[in-house]
């Protein structure tokens, strides 16, 4: 079973976490890609609107009588066929979500967090416990953690004010809870900080529902 360092806030270690063999696998690329495009397409306004005939300006009567002038028939002005009249199947205010598999979700996460290790990306720490709220102290605290783009934290369910008012005006920063972290979270930052307690909540989770290995392959 592989094993990650634990720091604390001075980047020193202070022990070490065990990690999950299933959990910390293989990186299935087609799954993350799948898990990223459904957060995207969930997140997507979908407020674009067009009008159409009922909805754009102008009077709604007849022009010239059907029959007998040599014209074109036109029942009116707003006609999608003239100039300022309606449009005709335009796009209009819908959602771009849709189902997506919880068990994909959560091997798309497995995988995200097998290639953070990979990558040298994954950090965690014994605990976010500051002493004040001030974000020159803490933003040193990220230099020590070799924290020089941007950073993933992750915390426990418990409250930290002094690490959300610490974190929140550096840029490139974003903190959030256990339970909203997303595949495409820790693929968009360059690292992911997590607190001990909070990968073990995490771990516990993802090692529960990953599909369960055959007998053969054990004794391989």
């Amino acid at each position: 079973m592989a094993k990650i360092d634990v720091l604390d806030l001075q980047g020193k270690k202070v022990g070490s976490l065990e990690l999950e063999p299933e959990v910390f696998g293989a990186v299935n690329r087609d799954l993350l890609w799948e898990a990223v495009t459904h957060y995207r397409a969930a997140k997507r306004a979908g407020t674009h609107a067009t009008k159409n005939k009922k909805l754009v300006a102008g009077s709604g009567r007849k022009l010239w009588k059907q029959k007998g002038t040599g014209r074109a028939r036109v029942g009116s002005i707003r006609s999608p066929l003239w100039r300022s009249g309606g449009t005709v199947h335009g796009p209009q205010p819908r959602s771009y979500d849709y189902q997506f598999p919880r068990k994909k979700l959560l091997g798309a996460l497995r995988s995200a967090l097998a290639a953070k290790l990979a990558d040298g990306k994954l950090v965690i720490v014994e605990s976010f416990g500051l002493k004040a709220a001030k974000t020159k102290d803490f933003r040193k605290t990220l230099d020590a953690l070799e924290v020089t783009k941007t950073a993933l934290l992750v915390d426990s369910e418990k409250e930290n004010r002094n690490l959300e008012l610490s974190a929140r005006n550096l840029a490139g920063v974003e903190m959030m809870r256990g339970r909203e972290v997303h595949p495409y979270h820790l693929l968009r930052y360059d690292r992911a900080i997590f607190a001990r307690t909070a990968m073990e909540k995490l771990q516990q989770t993802l090692k529960a529902s990953a599909p369960k290995r055959k007998a053969q392959e054990v004794a391989e």
